[in-house]
């Protein structure tokens, strides 16, 4: 079962990644509410797209196989959910247990953006296995699925909000394949959206031909 999703090992990500040809630099510093601001009109866009064009699609629509064999659009929202299970609760820990002194710019880190750029469905192309514990299963209750995405969504919104009050380079979360490393608070937000716009233009392909739109029924 493919997916887009990040290699086995951050050795290999390193390893195959050539620095003399690097296309990825380093994020310069921005205004940490404008970054912010960006990312919560993004995830509300994802939000709308799929009330409007998902929720209220049949059962059969949402458990259909992609014509090239891909996950249906039940199977890659469940995937996304499964994402969120891990990193939802361990980003509201981590706003819970910020001490600090908040800042007022945010710069990622090249690992971060590198991570980002790969889930990007205008600039990641290299398709991956899936890690085990994300595949979703074959047999789903579509309409739940949905409801659950929606629901981690509004969540996503409200941490966003939150995170306005914290420093998002000090603020540390670790990544779901290997836990000891960790990527800036900034970094996974914009990881989780990047991820979850990739299933959404994947899913738009999927939409019956009369739901479609231009946004997410190819890629960008």
């Amino acid at each position: 079962m493919n997916s887009w999703y990040l290699p086995r090992s951050t050795l290999t990500v390193l390893l195959n990644f050539d620095s003399s040809k690097r296309i990825i630099n380093v994020m310069k510093s921005v205004e940490k509410i404008e970054f912010l601001n960006s990312l919560e009109n993004k995830v509300e866009l994802q939000i709308n797209m799929v009330v409007k064009e998902i929720q209220n699609l049949d059962e059969q629509y949402l458990l259909k196989r992609a014509l090239n064999g891909g996950w249906s659009i039940a199977q890659g929202l469940d995937h996304l959910n499964r994402y969120g299970h891990y990193y939802l609760p361990r980003i509201k820990k981590a706003l819970d247990d910020f001490n600090g002194t908040p800042k007022e710019t945010f710069k990622g880190s090249w690992l971060g953006s590198y991570f980002t750029k790969m889930m990007d469905p205008r600039a990641g192309k290299r398709k991956i296995k899936a890690f085990r514990d994300y595949v979703p299963p074959e047999e789903l209750d579509g309409h739940a699925v949905v409801a659950e995405f929606l629901d981690q969504q509004e969540l996503l919104l409200a941490y966003l909000k939150e995170a306005k009050n914290v420093d998002l380079d000090e603020v540390r979360i670790p990544i779901s394949i290997m836990k000891w490393l960790k990527l800036k608070l900034g970094d996974v937000f914009q990881f989780i959206i990047a991820h979850n716009e990739r299933h959404l233009v994947q899913a738009g392909r999927n939409l019956p031909a009369g739901a479609r739109t231009a946004s997410y029924s190819k890629e960008k």
